[in-house]
């Protein structure tokens, strides 16, 4: 049954608030009472329940499309495919936040804590959104910023070709999933905990599946000449 969002709250349902932000001057008191009926809302039933997760689910759509939009530029994802993410994104989020509500434990803003898990959300739908579609295609460019982050040489030419004996070493030297986990963490900078939900694994597979993936590729540039037998894992 539709529920009327303009008609003034009655005394036995509780007010949901239209923002989460963390205004000057708000008291205590007027935080504690918001999570409360964040918690009492959420956990109801019916037209009560249906309100507080509408009035959710618009508060953390605004934060997933600004977060997809980001994750989306340096993916280079953008249009209704980002939007679409976020929105699916946000729905997962409600769900999650309505199944755990019960744990909230106060001890800051309801909305700070449920931004938390639209944040994640987003994350997840992005990187699995790429993995259901395939391997994604790295450019130079990605690849030859990678000397920077496993510490090559400054000389843009040394580093260049630093960054194409490591992607020999990827290609030829690896495994099919320890080439996923070494370019999801050293080239794309996925967060551990979305790829071990992503590859549904741990996270000890997935350290340990890296730490064999980069020993193989140090010895590769070893055996190049492009570290010395002391760098080698």
């Amino acid at each position: 049954m539709p529920v009327d969002e303009d008609r003034p709250p009655q005394a036995d349902t509780p007010c949901f608030p239209a923002g989460g932000g963390s205004g000057a001057g708000v008291r205590t008191a007027e935080v504690i009472r918001e999570n409360q009926d964040w918690v009492r809302g959420l956990s109801a039933s019916g037209d009560i329940h249906e309100r507080a997760s509408r009035r959710l689910y618009a508060l953390l759509l605004r934060t997933a499309l600004a977060e997809a939009r980001r994750i989306g530029s340096r993916l280079r994802l953008a249009g209704p495919e980002v939007d679409d993410l976020a929105h699916q994104a946000t729905a997962d989020a409600v769900l999650t936040i309505t199944g755990k509500v019960e744990t909230f434990r106060g001890e800051s803003r309801f909305t700070t804590w449920a931004y938390k898990f639209v944040i994640f959300a987003v994350a997840a739908k992005v990187n699995r959104h790429f993995w259901q579609r395939g391997a994604i295609v790295l450019d130079d460019g990605d690849w030859n910023a990678l000397p920077a982050r496993v510490g090559g040489p400054e000389d843009l030419v040394e580093a260049r070709d630093l960054a194409n004996a490591v992607r020999r070493a990827v290609d030829e030297s690896l495994t099919a999933r320890q080439r996923a986990v070494f370019v999801a963490l050293v080239l794309e900078e996925t967060p551990m905990d979305v790829l071990v939900n992503r590859l549904d694994s741990t996270h000890n597979a997935i350290y340990k599946t890296m730490f064999d993936a980069r020993r193989k590729v140090r010895s590769a540039l070893v055996r190049g000449g492009y570290l010395s037998g002391q760098q080698q894992a």
